[in-house]
């Protein structure tokens, strides 16, 4: 890859998030405030390579999201039923140009942008896809119902957040052969028989799922606040 190669990155953000229990759509979540796709698309945006921003929004709140994310210039669209179709619906909103594409779940709104950054670099140097992992500390058992079949080497084993980088022509290949069951999009890109590269993630880059993540997730603002403050001092 070469210098000129262009960045956008895309948001899915329509899903219900059912595991936080009742409420608005996960993304649209309060976290200190503000919600939680606030929070992701203002950390995408702390890295300067990334151009054009799609976020695919619950259909009936694209409105809504378009107001509420004016300061950060995105281009909001429909979302679709399921992950990967919010993913599909906002790659094909991207500008032509566009040839390196992140996508990053708004779950994950406090990913660090050295995380960002270091996705970016990756694909700069040719990666065809780029995953940011962490070294996986629990013992991790193979299950058959509640049978215990097997203990997984953990020194293998990394687990997996976003943003996820990509060659847009390999990501569009990856969606257009899908693959039943895939959880992200690298299980995408590793499908089709392309090598994914892996650069180091980081523990706030962690995926609110339930409650509990939202009570961590404002005791890392918390945190991040006098750090920050500290060094603008």
């Amino acid at each position: 890859m070469t210098g000129a190669s262009v960045v956008g990155a895309v948001v899915p953000a329509a899903g219900l998030g059912v595991r936080l229990g009742p409420g608005a759509p996960k993304a649209l979540r309060g976290l200190a405030g503000e919600p939680l796709l606030v929070h992701a698309v203002r950390g995408l945006r702390a890295c300067s390579q990334i151009g054009t921003l799609v976020v695919a929004a619950p259909a009936p709140d694209v409105e809504d999201v378009s107001r509420l994310l004016a300061a950060y210039d995105v281009l909001v669209v429909a979302g679709g039923p399921q992950r990967q179709d919010s993913v599909r619906l906002a790659l094909a909103a991207l500008p032509e140009e566009v040839d390196l594409v992140l996508v990053h779940d708004a779950a994950r709104c406090l990913v660090p942008p050295s995380v960002v950054e270091a996705v970016v670099e990756a694909l700069h140097a040719g990666a065809a896809g780029v995953v940011p992992v962490l070294p996986v500390s629990d013992t991790v058992k193979q299950v058959d119902g509640t049978r215990v079949v097997g203990t997984l080497d953990r020194a293998v084993l990394r687990a997996v957040q976003t943003p996820q980088g990509f060659r847009r022509e390999v990501l569009e290949r990856a969606h257009a052969a899908s693959c039943s069951g895939a959880t992200d999009d690298a299980w995408l890109v590793e499908a089709l028989g392309e090598v994914v590269r892996t650069v180091p993630g980081d523990d706030e880059a962690f995926k609110i799922t339930r409650p509990l993540d939202l009570v961590l997730a404002e005791a890392v603002l918390a945190l991040r606040v006098p750090l920050e403050g500290r060094h603008g001092r």
